[in-house]
């Protein structure tokens, strides 16, 4: 039976008669009655929604990017557990930890129209060489103990961006300016991560750096702008210039490599060549001068046949000057470079014999 219908059914009425409440003027409601049928009716819907309590807070579901903290009578547990999960009702209570990949920005902030903009107070720094220069950075973090994330500290990820903070400006007034704005980058970039990875491991607040990149450096002012981009476009033709010789010495070295090996080749040829003709005439030399020893007169006068024999063809006149200052002229040859054999002969054997009549 409803509610609504018992209250219908069973009016409360007051008394119309004298003594209110009295069987005069009207009849007496049953309490006891009453009382029974609203325990009938609202204990079963006490019992069911204890029931449905207690069953949804006995299941919890974890994702396969959240990890969580469970509670039971005050000591804390991790569940990795993916899926569906049992817990104990009004005993162990469920924190759910998102453990994926977040990030922060340092100098800048997106928003709500998708641009960006600056935050000097975190992006404005000073350099060893005491200029300013504006950096902006992009952190990645990720939590990697849920427990000590949940109680190390209440604040884990202000930790994590003062720690961030306070590592840049340390790091960056180590630095030159022209350092900074040019070839330091990914050294500056590098030495901040090794140090947060440090320092966030020696607190243990459950957090761990993933990455730290620099995003934008510049000068603070458009002038210094402006000078900073020439002295880039420098560096970078610079690098050009570089690549371009390198690339040019690597086309030339191979082919004068090529050509001084040729070059030692040839002498190396020439050389043995040379060596082999010495050789040679040295043991003809040695061989000619023992058979001078045995014959000395017939050796001199077979090698001066030879050598008469290499010199003559090429000899056209013969000019003899006398002691009595008489001039005497050999013609071996016609003016126009040809030779009579037969004449040639008779001077040549005369030549010869006068020769060797002298030297007999």
């Amino acid at each position: 039976m409803a509610l609504k219908d018992f209250w219908k059914n069973n009016p409360v009425k007051n008394g119309s008669g004298p003594g209110n409440g009295s069987d005069a003027g009207g009849q007496k409601p049953d309490k006891d009655k009453m009382a029974k049928m609203l325990s009938a009716i609202l204990i079963p819907v006490v019992v069911v929604l204890v029931l449905v309590r207690v069953v949804a807070g006995s299941f919890y579901t974890l994702s396969e990017t959240e990890s969580a903290v469970v509670t039971t009578l005050g000591q804390a547990t991790v569940n990795n557990n993916k899926g569906l999960q049992f817990k104990i009702p009004f005993i162990q209570d469920v924190t759910k930890i998102n453990t994926t990949v977040r990030s922060f920005e340092v100098g800048y902030v997106e928003t709500s129209d998708g641009s960006y903009r600056n935050v000097e107070s975190e992006s404005t720094m000073i350099t060893s060489d005491m200029n300013f220069v504006d950096i902006d950075f992009y952190v990645t973090y990720q939590v990697t103990d849920p427990l000590q994330y949940m109680y190390a500290s209440e604040v884990p990820e202000l930790i994590l961006k003062n720690l961030v903070q306070s590592t840049i400006r340390g790091t960056v007034s180590a630095y030159t300016v022209d350092s900074a704005l040019t070839t330091g980058k990914s050294e500056i970039q590098q030495n901040i991560k090794n140090i947060v990875m440090d320092e966030l491991e020696q607190q243990n607040i459950g957090l761990s750096l993933i990455d730290i990149s620099i995003q934008d450096v510049e000068p603070p002012t458009d002038q210094i702008k402006e000078a900073f981009s020439e002295v880039e476009n420098a560096r970078q033709n610079k690098e050009s210039a570089l690549n371009e010789a390198n690339q040019y010495r690597n086309e030339q070295l191979p082919a004068a490599e090529a050509k001084a090996d040729k070059i030692i080749q040839k002498a190396e040829a020439q050389k043995t060549a040379r060596i082999n003709e010495a050789n040679g005439q040295a043991a003809r030399f040695n061989s000619e001068y023992s058979e001078y020893i045995k014959y000395p007169l017939i050796t001199k006068q077979r090698m001066f046949y030879e050598a008469m024999e290499e010199i003559l063809p090429s000899v056209k006149i013969i000019i003899n000057n006398d002691e009595a200052g008489t001039t005497q002229r050999m013609y071996l040859g016609d003016l126009d470079g040809t030779f009579d054999s037969a004449s040639t002969s008779g001077v040549r054997g005369s030549a010869f014999s006068d020769q060797l009549g002298g030297e007999q």
